[in-house]
């Protein structure tokens, strides 16, 4: 070819040069619409970023320390995000997440951990001696009357499941997460509303009686369709007063 007729030809090739850029581009932007899924501006997707530490669906992962969402009732999941939000639990991570979000925003994500509705996962093998859990039982069936300790049952109900809307379960959540937060909260670390009554009760138990605790709850199993109960027991009354929960009866004295 003549570098005349190369000249002449050289516009025709830059266009379709173009054109066949234009073809190839438009359809790689046709294939990605058509290949990505539409996004879904839901709550259940927003709070895909709660799994990566609570574990999908809020089940809770294996590594111990990170609890349970699903199913809790609604008030005590709203109450401890109030607690990371206004500064009484101290976890940096949870606290900047929580931090620019009003209550309703927190009541909305409250609400969904508690309406699913997924199994719980295996008991935990004790690692504790035989009058370790049996401390450990004793605590939550009968408490300690001489150190001021009541029963979990009293307030966390007989199946020890929680009971709505704020009162939370014990069983089926990690031992070193049981064995922190109550440790949390004998040490002052962990607070909640006024007046604090897990507090309270953290303070009568010796870091014996905490390891007892953890151990017997985290290796009891959590019976098929287990729920917290809907209603404060009639004729029941709380052993102490409790900020954040909504109980008609009044509190009584700890026997001591």
């Amino acid at each position: 070819m003549s570098m005349t007729h190369f000249h002449h030809a050289l516009p025709l090739w830059r266009h379709l040069g173009r054109a066949l850029t234009m073809l190839l581009t438009g359809g790689l932007i046709a294939s990605a619409a058509q290949a990505a899924p539409p996004f879904e501006d839901t709550l259940a997707q927003r709070l895909q970023g709660c799994t990566v530490c609570h574990g999908a669906q809020g089940r809770a992962t294996p590594n111990g320390y990170q609890p349970r969402l699903a199913g809790k009732p609604a008030g005590y999941l709203f109450h401890q995000l109030l607690n990371f939000r206004d500064g009484r639990r101290d976890y940096g991570p949870m606290t900047a997440l929580v931090d620019p979000l009003s209550d309703a925003y927190l009541q909305d994500i409250a609400g969904y951990f508690s309406s699913l509705d997924v199994p719980y996962p295996p008991p935990q093998a004790s690692t504790g001696a035989l009058a370790t859990l049996q401390r450990g039982e004793q605590l939550v069936r009968r408490g300690d009357a001489d150190a001021g300790t009541p029963a979990c049952q009293q307030c966390h109900g007989e199946s020890m499941m929680g009971i709505a809307p704020s009162i939370p379960g014990l069983l089926g959540l990690p031992r070193d997460y049981l064995n922190a937060q109550l440790g949390a909260w004998r040490s002052g670390k962990r607070r909640a509303q006024s007046p604090d009554c897990m507090a309270q009760v953290a303070r009568s138990l010796s870091l014996a009686d905490i390891d007892a605790l953890s151990q017997w709850l985290a290796a009891q199993t959590v019976a098929p369709g287990a729920k917290p109960l809907h209603e404060w027991p009639a004729g029941r009354k709380m052993p102490v007063a409790c900020g954040g929960v909504s109980v008609e009866a009044a509190p009584t004295e700890v026997p001591r």
